[in-house]
């Protein structure tokens, strides 16, 4: 599917709200949603970016790094692959206290599902950078090159391609885990649905309006992982017409 067809899908949604406002029966819940999307946003941009460096990090470890940090970063790619998202919230949120490492519920749920996400990204960079033909590393070998500037000038921008559509997958797989950030005393979007349906048993307009915000933020996160792709993949070509 087309950047534009997506952006089109997008517009209807957001137009599909606006028009939902107009009607008082759903337009009474849209502030309320609106200011627990926020929340949802802020811990999905800080979990992604949070992700993204233990992923890469994680990787290198696995790829380059000496022997504990191969260690290191084996056990925790498999903790957060293995375990459920849910139960590491929770692990982080009532469990450490116990043993007096205690941090605010936003804390927690970036920590968490950045944590986890970051596993999962982990495997994906390191697929991606083992994808670069072999020949690529032994050019750079003959350009007399470092490991350190043979992975920052000619295979990480040839992986980092690659890594871009799975990626894209893991940050929309984030946005919706944010769901569970309810669990644990957080406002974010799903915690003020429930919150409203609870007091007014109103489920359809308030869960209709739930489901559009979702979609429309898995939508903007599609578009711009496809332009930056686009971007990654011209800038790419360019350097080797180069």
């Amino acid at each position: 599917m087309g950047i534009g067809t997506l952006a089109g899908i997008a517009i209807a949604a957001i137009a599909a709200i606006a028009l939902l406002a107009t009607n008082s029966d759903y337009g009474m819940f849209l502030p309320g949603l609106l200011e627990g999307t926020v929340l949802t946003l802020k811990i999905a941009v800080l979990g992604s970016l949070l992700a993204v460096a233990m992923g890469v990090l994680a990787a290198l470890a696995r790829l380059y790094g000496p022997a504990p940090l191969r260690w290191l970063a084996t056990v925790y790619v498999e903790i957060f692959r293995g375990t459920s998202a849910l139960v590491q919230l929770f692990w982080l949120f009532f469990v450490l206290p116990q043993f007096g490492l205690m941090m605010d519920a936003l804390t927690v749920a970036i920590l968490a599902l950045g944590l986890n996400v970051g596993a999962y990204g982990s495997e994906v960079v390191r697929g991606a950078i083992q994808s670069v033909a072999r020949g690529q590393w032994e050019a750079t070998v003959a350009l007399n090159m470092s490991p350190a500037q043979a992975l920052r000038r000619i295979i990480l921008p040839q992986a980092f391609v690659a890594m871009i559509p799975p990626w894209g997958n893991l940050f929309i797989e984030l946005l919706k885990s944010t769901a569970l950030v309810s669990l644990i005393t957080l406002g974010d979007l799903t915690f003020k649905a429930q919150q409203m349906n609870q007091a007014t048993l109103k489920t359809v307009p308030i869960f209709t309006l739930v489901l559009l915000i979702y979609l429309v933020m898995s939508l903007v996160i599609t578009i711009f992982m496809r332009l930056l792709e686009r971007r990654a993949s011209r800038g790419l070509a360019r350097g080797r017409a180069a």
